[in-house]
């Protein structure tokens, strides 16, 4: 198990946490998630899909409150316990379950870096098991994703994703239905790109219609 253990820090933090080689391992978007979010000193935060424990680990540098994590898969719920406890992070609790049927109270903040692509052909699906989940909307589309988080949200709690730019109208569409306003958006765009291929967004519960876009932000590398 060691051998398939690396040790890496947090981008922007002096935090450090261990990671899977062999299953989906935080990227940029983790990280400009991490730093995107807004979280108040006594919210009780969720992590939906939370993998390794890497957002709620962002989380806990502003919060006092509970941490709660929720994965499908075993290996990532272990790893994510793992981290939390090298932390010291005594006010946190990790649920293995599936997404769609997960029942807890009320939160202040949902955080999500939700699987990006359709499942459209087989084909799509040629890498690991566990990296499909990550990627792959096979076991959670966005429309019971956005679901759940209204669900799992207070009135005006806040929901933070990071998604694809090409989802862009299927997000506003999804999170309207379920009354999720989006309030805050930043597009993302690679330095060597003309386009932008990212986007983040903030999403209140009941809010007031009206959005704050932000200026571009602009991945070096």
């Amino acid at each position: 198990m060691d051998n398939l253990l690396s040790f890496d820090y947090l981008p922007g933090t002096d935090i450090y946490l261990y990671q899977r080689r062999d299953m989906f391992r935080m990227n940029t978007d983790t990280a400009l998630l991490g730093h995107f979010m807004r979280v108040k000193e006594n919210d009780t935060v969720l992590d939906i899909g939370c993998n390794n424990g890497a957002l709620l680990l962002y989380a806990s540098q502003y919060t006092k409150g509970k941490l709660i994590g929720v994965d499908i898969q075993k290996e990532a719920c272990e790893l994510a316990e793992k981290n939390l406890a090298y932390h010291k992070l005594t006010n946190s609790m990790i649920c293995c379950a599936d997404a769609a049927t997960f029942e807890c109270e009320p939160c202040d903040v949902v955080v999500c870096n939700p699987p990006y692509f359709r499942v459209t052909h087989e084909d799509q699906l040629n890498e690991s098991l566990a990296k499909r989940i990550a990627r792959h909307e096979t076991n959670l589309d966005f429309e019971t994703l956005a679901a759940k988080v209204s669900q799992c949200l207070k009135e005006n709690g806040r929901f933070y994703l990071v998604h694809r730019c090409d989802r862009l109208t299927d997000l506003l569409c999804g999170l309207r239905k379920v009354e999720l306003e989006m309030k805050t958006m930043q597009l993302i765009r690679d330095e060597n790109k003309e386009h932008p291929h990212g986007v983040l967004i903030e999403a209140v519960k009941h809010g007031k219609s009206g959005c704050v876009v932000l200026p571009e932000h602009i991945v070096r590398r």
